[in-house]
Order: structure tokens, then sequence, then C-alpha cells
């Protein structure tokens, strides 16, 4: 797009120091267009009716088209987003929005619809190893293997934050005379003295083997690979994610607190912090690793995943489609739709699929809650069956 001089307005979603605002000024610079930027958290309607005047001045007078680049656009309410849509949609500017929220629940659908979405990913460690050098090489340092790839290693795909804890990092070398490397003391110091046990490789070893504990049930080595990870100077963050998902994937409706108990977990990390939060981490690792497990869910979404791969039809039944709408009947929307709750035990057969498929994606497993779940489930849809379902009085 930049080549081309066509650049079309856009949203940039991901996490923090992945590189957001330099994508877009880089657009910017390769396609020849002025920039102009703004903070929702900070700017206007004034801001924002000042700078689409000087776009269009600038469009007049040069032919220069200009990028107005919003960090945080998901901060801005729904009038300050409305007031973008005109110039965007004429062209008289190019919208480029970075957030780290959902666009989808954040951003107006409206100004969603005149923009693409472009997912930007955390650093890989490659990524971040890149980025190291090239401070190094601007400050002119230099910096052991070692304490190199513990910077990439902790800094959970945060470029600014591995550029942070470098910056300290240099700053503890320059205080040594005799020292004219950054070796991993400095690093660990840099990182409030925390105990370094991993190299690049080692770190993505002990998170795996922290999860595979999890989901062999085993609490030993679950919460000592917990301890090695924290005392690594692992981001209770990253842990607390990891923990959510597992929930998910390995746990599911076998033991559906577990997913509570994983997100509460979360949520107490960012509340209290280390380092009182390693014993919110712990409960929740042993809890996880004691549930019984199931990845029935991950089973289903993937059986899902292939049959839309293999292209099934996924036209809505009539007698589901939305009709709150006056002529909605008339054209056959909800017709026949057989209200559950008004039926025995709240079930009543009907189709909810697309026509023409038969697949059975969902498949419980026999652990913990979820085979009780589904003798439930069946024992309702029988009883419906066998009654032939008449309609409550």
């Amino acid at each position: 797009m930049a080549e081309s001089g066509r650049i079309s307005s856009l949203i940039l979603w991901g996490p923090a120091g992945t590189g957001k605002t330099t994508i877009a000024r880089i657009l910017s610079e390769s396609a020849g267009f002025s920039m102009e930027t703004l903070s929702a958290v900070s700017a206007g309607v004034k801001d924002i009716r000042d700078v689409i005047s000087r776009a269009v001045s600038r469009l007049g007078e040069r032919g220069t088209r200009t990028i107005l680049f919003i960090d945080e656009v998901h901060r801005f309410n729904k009038s300050q987003q409305d007031l973008l849509l005109p110039a965007t949609e004429s062209g008289q500017i190019i919208l480029i929005g970075a957030t780290t929220e959902n666009p989808f629940f954040e951003v107006n659908a409206a100004l969603m619809s005149r923009t693409t979405l472009w997912r930007v990913h955390p650093l890989d460690h490659q990524g971040l190893s890149h980025l190291i050098d090239r401070a190094l090489t601007l400050r002119n340092v230099e910096m052991s293997e070692e304490a190199r790839n513990y910077v990439a290693a902790t800094s959970d795909g945060d470029g600014r934050a591995a550029l942070t804890t470098l910056d300290v990092a240099i700053a503890l070398t320059s205080l040594q005379e005799d020292s004219v490397t950054v070796e991993l003391e400095h690093v660990t110091q840099a990182r409030d003295g925390r105990i370094h046990h991993q190299s690049s490789d080692s770190h993505y070893d002990q998170v795996s083997a922290y999860i595979k504990s999890i989901r062999g049930s085993d609490p030993d080595a679950a919460i000592f690979w917990l301890t090695v990870l924290l005392q690594s100077g692992e981001r209770p963050r990253f842990i607390a994610r990891r923990l959510v998902i597992l929930a998910s994937e390995d746990i599911g409706l076998a033991d559906p607190t577990s997913l509570l108990i994983a997100e509460a977990s979360a949520r107490a990390v960012e509340f209290v912090g280390l380092p009182e939060c390693r014993l919110t981490l712990a409960q929740a690792t042993l809890h996880l690793a004691l549930a019984p497990k199931s990845n029935s869910v991950l089973r289903a979404l993937s059986s899902v995943d292939a049959a839309l791969a293999a292209g099934v039809d996924v036209t809505v039944p009539s007698t589901l489609r939305d009709a709150h709408y006056a002529s909605s009947t008339r054209i056959g929307h909800g017709v026949g739709y057989l209200y559950p709750h008004d039926h025995p035990r709240h079930w009543v057969e009907q189709q909810y699929l697309p026509y023409g498929i038969s697949e059975v994606f969902y498949q419980p497993s026999t652990e913990g809650h979820e085979p009780v779940a589904w003798q439930r489930w069946m024992e309702r849809r029988s009883n419906d069956v066998e009654t032939g379902g008449p309609p409550v009085e």
C-alpha cells in the first residue's frame, strides 16, 4: 500500500510495545504523506477538527494527503469517533488508529466498516533480539549473550519493556568504571534483582513444563515450575493468561469453576502485584492441577473449524431468523419457532443447525461434572420426545 501510495484507513490492534506507532510512521514516510498524531487520552473534538482543517488545506495547497494517527483510539467516545466518519469516508484524512483493546467492542461499527483491521502480535524472541542489537549499536555498548537472551526472554513480546530494561542496565553498567559490557547481573538488577534460571530456550521449556504439569494433574511439579518461572523474572500477567487459557482448553466442563478461579486469579494479579500475587497464582495453579480434565471444548471448536473449512452451508434456518421488526413474518422469519420455555423441561425438538448439517461437534468426556451435565441434557431431550412435547398451559 505504501509503495503504491494507496494507503487506506486502518486499525492496528495489538499489545503495548509491539510497534503500532512505528508502523504508522513508516507507512506515512514511505508513501510520502504528512502525519498528524493525536492521543485519544488527551485530545478533544476541537483537536480533531483542527487536524482535519489542516489536512484539507494541505491537500488543496500542495496535493499532499494526511495520515491521522490516533493512539488508544478506543478511548474516544461515540461523538468523537463519529466526527472522524465524514473525513475518513471522503478521503480528507487517512485514519490509522492504534488500540490494545478489542476494536469490535470498543470502536463504533460505522468507523470499523470504513477501516481494515490489522493484528499486531507480540514480538518473538528473534524480533526482540534484533531490537536489542540495534539499541546496543546506537548506544555503542557491548552486552553478553546471556544478558541479551535474558532481556528478550522476559519481555513478554514488549519491545518497549525490553528497551527500558536495557536502558537501566546500561546505566548500572556505567556506574562501574572497570565494566564496559552489560552482564547478566546488571540486567537482573535492572529487573529488581530477580534470579535468572533461563536461557532463551529454557524459558519456553519451563513454560511448557509448567502447563504440561497442570494438564497432567501433578500439583507438585506444577507448583515447582511456577516458582521457577517467577524467580526467573517471568511476568505474573503472562502466567495468569496461560492459566485462563488452560482452564478452558484442558479442564473445560469437567470443572466449570476452574475458569472462574483462573479469571479471578488474573484480576488479582493486576490488583495485588508481586510479591503477594504469588499466593494467588499458587492457589490457582494447584486448583487447576487437581481438577478433573477434559479437552471437549477444544475438540468441539476444532470439529466446527473443520466443517467450515470444508464449506458447509451456514444459512440460518428461517425459524431462527431475526423476527423483531414488523415485516419479518411476511418473509417467513421466525415463523414456526417453538419457544423452549413453553414446553416440559424447557426443551423442544426443532432445527437449530443449518439444514444439511448432521455432524455431532460436541463429544463430552467422562470426567468430573461434564457427564452429569450431559446426562441431564439427555434426560430433558428424552422426556420431551416421549411426551410429544405438549406446550405448557
